[in-house]
């Protein structure tokens, strides 16, 4: 099985909407892997910190909020 890391980037992307703090800071609770991707994307700034959370670009935000309505609202 090839895994689509393009998908779980998007995925992981959007599931950081739901611990927006701090107008753009998400916890960084995530796939190492996944995170370095997001950053070298433009999506998240450099998540290599000692800080538990991680800042989203202006883009990260809004892609992300995209996302997640796209990925997970429901429809009438």
């Amino acid at each position: 099985m090839e895994i689509d890391k393009d998908r779980i980037d998007d995925t992981v992307l959007a599931l950081l909407s739901l611990t927006l703090h701090a107008g753009n800071r998400a916890w960084k609770g995530h796939d190492w892997g996944v995170l370095d991707r997001l950053y070298a994307k433009g999506m998240i700034y450099n998540p290599a910190s000692k800080a538990k959370s991680v800042e989203l670009t202006e883009e990260g935000v809004r892609q992300s909020e995209q996302l997640f309505e796209q990925l997970f609202a429901k429809t009438p």
